[in-house]
C-alpha cells in the first residue's frame, strides 16, 4: 500500500511544515495498521532527494514495495506559481472592490442620461401637440410608440425636482385652462400654448394621484423609479452572500409594495389592515423565493462557483417576488371592483364597481412588472461581454466592472421601465357583454341613447 504527501495534503504541496506533518502522519496510519495486522510486517520508508525534488513517501508490504512520487513543482516553479496566484489573487480584489466615488458618479449620469432622453423625446415632439384638452391624451394610446412616449416623460427623474407649490401652479394652470388657451399672450400661438399646458400637466400628474389628488412621496413615484429602485437592484445583482441578498430583496420589494400602493386604482378602498396583511404576504414570499434560491445554490455548489451563480440570483427572485408583490399588494381591488367610465370618462353606473375589470388591471399590472426584470438584469451583463470597447475597457480597468454596471443598469431601467408599462394601456377597455351583467344595455344620453359598446376602467400603474 502506498501514498504520497500530495495525496494527503493536496493543498499544501509545497510548504515543508505540512510535509512533516504529513510524514508524521503517515508514521501514525503506519503503526496502526502494524498494530491491526503484525504478521504483514509493515515498513515505512521516508526519502527525500538533495536535488531538491519532492518527498517520496511509501508504505511497504512483506517482500513488496510500491513508491509513487509527488509531482510538486520544483522550488523555483513553486515560486512562479506563487507570484501569479498573488497576481490573480489582486486581479480578482481590485474586480471585486466597490469604488464608491466613481460608482455614485456613474448612478448620476445614468440619471442625466434618462432625464436627456425624455427631454429629446418631448422636445422633437413640441410642434406636434394637439390642442390641449384635460380629457385628451398627448400622444396616441393606441399604439405602443404613443404610451411608450407617454410613459417616456411620466418616468422622467427631473420631475422630481419641482416643489410642492410649483405643482399646485401647475395644477391650477391645468384647471383654467380653456382661459389660458382663449387669452393669448401676443408672442404665444396656440400651438405653444398647449404645450405648456401639456408640460404642466405632466408636472402635476406626476406629483399627484389621479384619483385622490394626494400628493404622491418623492421614492414612489413613477419618476422616482429609476434613482431611488435602481441603486437597490445594482446592490442586489451586486450580491455575493445569502444575507446581503436578503436584505437587499427586503428593501427592494418593500419599496416595490409602497410604489403599487401609491400607484393603484384608488376608487377601490383598502383598509389599513388589509395594506398590512399584503405588504407582509409580499415581502415574505419575496425574501423566501430569494432564500431558496441562494441556499439551493450554496448547497449544491462549490463556493467559488456558489458566489458567481449568486450575481445571477437576483433575476429570477426579482421576477417572481416582484410579480407577487403587485398581485398581492393589489389584489384587494378585485373584492371590491372599480369603476367603469365612458369614453368622457364618466361613470355609467355611479356608486357600482366591476370586478372582472379590477381582475384585468391587476393581472395586466403584474404582467408589466415581470417583463421589467429582464432588461434590468440581462442587458447590462450582455452588453459589457458582447460590446467590445466595454469588454476591454474592463479587462484593462477591472475596478470599473462595478461603475459600469451601475451605469447601464440605471439606463436599462430608465428604458425598461417606460416600455414595459406601455405594453399596456393606462385605461383598459372592456366589451359590456363581458363586464357584469348590471353593465349590460346601458345609454349613452349624449350619444342619442344608443348602448353602450365599450367601457373604460384605469388599470393603474
Amino acid at each position: 500500500t502506498t501514498t504520497t504527501f500530495h495525496e494527503l495534503h493536496p493543498t499544501n504541496r509545497r510548504d515543508p511544515m505540512s510535509i512533516r506533518i504529513g510524514i508524521a502522519a503517515s508514521r501514525h496510519c503506519a503503526s496502526v495498521a502494524r498494530a491491526a495486522r503484525p504478521n504483514e510486517g509493515i515498513a515505512m520508508k521516508c526519502a527525500q532527494r538533495r536535488s531538491g525534488a519532492a518527498p517520496t513517501i511509501s508504505l511497504r508490504l512483506r517482500g513488496k514495495s510500491t513508491t509513487t512520487r509527488s509531482t510538486a513543482a520544483p522550488p523555483k516553479a513553486a515560486s512562479g506559481a506563487a507570484k501569479e496566484a498573488a497576481a490573480e489573487a489582486t486581479a480578482s480584489a481590485s474586480s471585486e472592490s466597490v469604488p464608491i466615488g466613481t460608482t455614485l458618479v456613474a448612478m448620476t449620469l445614468a440619471i442625466g442620461t434618462v432625464s436627456a432622453g425624455a427631454a429629446i423625446a418631448e422636445t422633437a415632439t413640441a410642434s406636434m401637440v394637439p390642442v390641449f384638452d384635460p380629457k385628451e391624451q398627448r400622444f396616441d394610446q393606441s399604439t405602443f410608440i404613443g404610451r411608450l412616449s407617454k410613459m417616456l416623460l411620466a418616468c422622467d427623474p427631473s420631475l422630481l425636482v419641482y416643489s410642492g407649490e410649483e405643482v399646485r401652479r401647475c395644477k391650477a394652470m391645468v384647471d383654467d385652462y380653456d382661459y389660458h388657451l382663449k387669452n393669448l399672450p401676443e408672442d404665444v400661438n396656440e400651438t405653444e400654448m398647449s404645450r405648456k399646458l401639456w408640460e404642466a400637466q405632466r408636472i402635476s400628474s406626476a406629483a399627484l394621484h389621479p384619483d385622490t389628488g394626494d400628493t404622491i412621496p418623492h421614492p414612489f413615484r413613477m419618476s422616482g423609479y429609476v434613482p431611488f429602485n435602481g441603486p437597490i437592484c445594482v446592490a442586489m445583482v451586486a450580491s455575493q452572500s445569502t444575507s446581503a441578498l436578503l436584505f437587499w430583496s427586503w428593501i427592494n420589494q418593500s419599496q416595490n409594495a409602497l410604489v403599487n400602493y401609491y400607484n393603484r386604482n384608488a376608487a377601490s378602498e383598502m383598509t389599513n389592515e388589509t395594506l398590512m396583511k399584503s405588504y407582509a404576504a409580499a415581502v415574505g414570499s419575496a425574501l423566501a423565493v430569494a432564500f431558496g434560491l441562494a441556499t439551493f445554490i450554496q448547497r449544491r455548489y462549490s463556493p467559488a462557483q456558489a458566489k458567481n451563480l449568486l450575481r445571477w440570483v437576483a433575476f429570477p427572485s426579482a421576477v417572481v417576488a416582484s410579480s407577487l408583490n403587485c398581485y398581492i399588494v393589489r389584489s384587494p381591488e378585485i373584492d371590491t371592483g372599480v369603476p367603469l367610465v365612458n369614453g368622457d370618462g364618466e361613470d355609467v353606473l355611479p356608486d357600482e364597481t366591476s370586478k372582472i375589470a379590477a381582475e384585468r388591471g391587476v393581472n395586466s399590472t403584474t404582467l408589466s412588472r415581470a417583463i421589467l426584470q429582464a432588461p434590468v438584469y440581462f442587458l447590462p451583463p450582455f452588453l459589457m461581454g458582447a460590446v467590445p470597447p466595454l469588454k476591454n475597457a474592463i479587462l484593462r480597468n477591472p475596478v470599473m466592472r462595478v461603475p459600469m454596471t451601475t451605469y447601464l443598469l440605471l439606463v436599462c431601467f430608465g428604458i425598461g421601465l417606460p416600455s414595459s408599462v406601455a405594453i399596456f394601456p393606462q385605461m383598459g377597455e372592456i366589451k359590456v357583454e363581458e363586464a357584469e351583467e348590471k353593465f349590460h344595455k346601458l345609454q349613452n344620453e349624449k350619444n342619442g341613447g344608443k348602448m353602450y359598446e365599450v367601457l373604460f376602467y384605469n388599470k393603474g400603474l
